[in-house]
């Protein structure tokens, strides 16, 4: 561990990155001045990305990489990030420059109002017309059937109290159903409104195709595993 590093930092921040080139050393500076004063690590995990994005990494005290062997997909970089974090407040976000790191304080404010879950939802979209309306269908369906009152699960901006992780089962899809999968274990979840920017680098890695027939199918499996759940309390 570098000698600076802090030796548990209140705040992880977790960037799933994949071919992120253009955008992973504009997101650390955004990072670093929303936070400024805060203390925080920055856990950025590269999904195999087949680009530069791994040596366009800002080293630093603050910072660490983790790299995949191989893309191993969106969740798995989510899940992973997020066990390596030392936060007690952990933050998830995307590399895209879309979400907006300067939306996290009010978050983290947020949470600590009594929530273990915080989620982003892009009030002001800025996407094409199509996808702001599959997206709006898909989270209305999602919502209802898995009883997540999320409207907006598709934002990653999201800000979780460390040991809501539990709740966290690694599958394809995963990230779509972290309100669900929380709020299943009996935390406290809410959601505020973040601000939403176009992609400037790069383009979406996710289309339609290869998400609707997988979220179906997942809403089935999360809805059982949430029927199923147990929880159990010990005598001091």
């Amino acid at each position: 561990m570098p000698p600076n590093m802090p030796s548990s930092p209140a705040i992880s921040i977790v960037v799933p990155l994949y071919n992120e080139e253009d955008n992973v050393a504009e997101l650390q500076t955004q990072i670093s001045t929303a936070l400024e004063g805060m203390d925080y690590e920055i856990v950025l995990v590269d999904d195999g990305s087949t680009d530069a994005t791994v040596s366009r990494v800002v080293r630093g005290d603050r910072v660490r990489l983790l790299e995949f062997e191989k893309n191993a997909g969106q969740s798995a970089a989510m899940h992973a990030g997020i066990y390596q974090s030392r936060g007690d407040v952990i933050v998830t976000l995307d590399g895209d420059l879309q979400n907006d790191p300067q939306d996290i304080p009010a978050l983290i404010s947020k949470l600590n109002e009594g929530y273990d879950l915080v989620c982003g939802y892009r009030a002001k979209r800025k996407d094409t017309p199509f996808k702001r309306l599959q997206s709006r269908i898909a989270n209305g369906v999602r919502s209802r059937f898995v009883g997540d009152n999320v409207r907006d699960t598709g934002c990653t901006l999201k800000v979780m109290r460390r040991e809501c992780r539990e709740a966290l089962l690694l599958f394809h899809g995963m990230h779509r159903f972290i309100p669900a999968l929380i709020g299943g274990m009996g935390w406290k979840v809410t959601e505020m409104p973040v601000n939403h920017r176009a992609r400037i680098h790069g383009v979406s890695k996710y289309g339609f195709g290869n998400r609707a027939l997988r979220a179906t199918m997942d809403m089935f499996g999360v809805r059982w595993l949430n029927s199923r759940r147990r929880t159990y309390s010990i005598k001091a």
